[in-house]
């Protein structure tokens, strides 16, 4: 069964459209654990537009599951990562005009960049795993980086808008997961998985970790956040 990782970056987007200090994400992880999630997933952006430098350091010495922060392949986010020493850190793609991650880090293209950052951080002792698209190549390339994980990006499953449309898409994802176990990758999958789409995902063989956030903090606003992660975990577990 997969372990779960609750993202819970749209918390400070609801804080930071105010500029205020409430909701405080780290209340909502602290809350989400009491929930039964397996980790906290919090994505610390170039142009710090939810998540702040304090949510990170407090989250740090609050939860007591494992500590995910996604960053980009920069010096200035390796650096941060180096001393606050998070569980594991996922390296993604950003553009500052998206509204979220769009796609997977190409490791192709980017790959003397992304392998200074990854030695710096298995250096000194940081798990790393790479959010791509469901692409063997992508995965190859990310396996001679020598990451620990790799993150399947879900996005175009979940935004299929026809049976067929989303049958294709599982069946790459199917097809990306069993390279990668082959390749003796750690298996994750996420982004745009939702309470009415994860139990087909979670069901994949091998798949050690979903990191699910926008859904769960939608749900979380009308029945809390315990009550909303108890309710995903019962879907990915069951």
């Amino acid at each position: 069964m997969p372990a779960l990782g609750v993202n819970i970056d749209h918390v400070a987007t609801v804080r930071q459209a105010r500029l205020t200090y409430e909701p405080d994400p780290v209340w909502a992880g602290v809350l989400a654990e009491l929930g039964g999630a397996d980790g906290i997933t919090l994505h610390l952006r170039e142009d710090r537009r939810h998540i702040q430098d304090h949510d990170l350091y407090t989250m740090k010495k609050t939860v007591q599951v494992k500590l995910n922060l996604e960053m980009a392949a920069e010096a200035e986010m390796t650096n941060i990562a180096l001393d606050v020493r998070p569980d594991q850190v996922s390296l993604v793609p950003e553009k500052r005009e998206e509204l979220t991650t769009e796609g997977g880090l190409d490791v192709i293209t980017n790959s003397d960049r992304i392998r200074h950052c990854i030695d710096q951080l298995k250096e000194a002792g940081i798990e790393v795993s790479i959010f791509i698209d469901p692409d063997v190549d992508q995965i190859a390339a990310a396996k001679n980086l020598g990451v620990q994980g790799v993150e399947l990006h879900t996005g175009r499953y979940a935004d299929a808008t026809s049976a067929d449309d989303q049958q294709i898409e599982y069946e790459a994802l199917v097809n990306a997961s069993e390279f990668t176990i082959q390749q003796g990758i750690k298996l994750h999958m996420g982004h745009g998985l939702t309470y009415r789409n994860v139990s087909r995902i979670a069901s994949i063989p091998n798949v050690s970790e979903l990191n699910i956030g926008h859904s769960i903090v939608s749900r979380a606003v009308l029945v809390g956040m315990e009550q909303a992660v108890r309710e995903m975990k019962a879907l990915i577990t069951s």
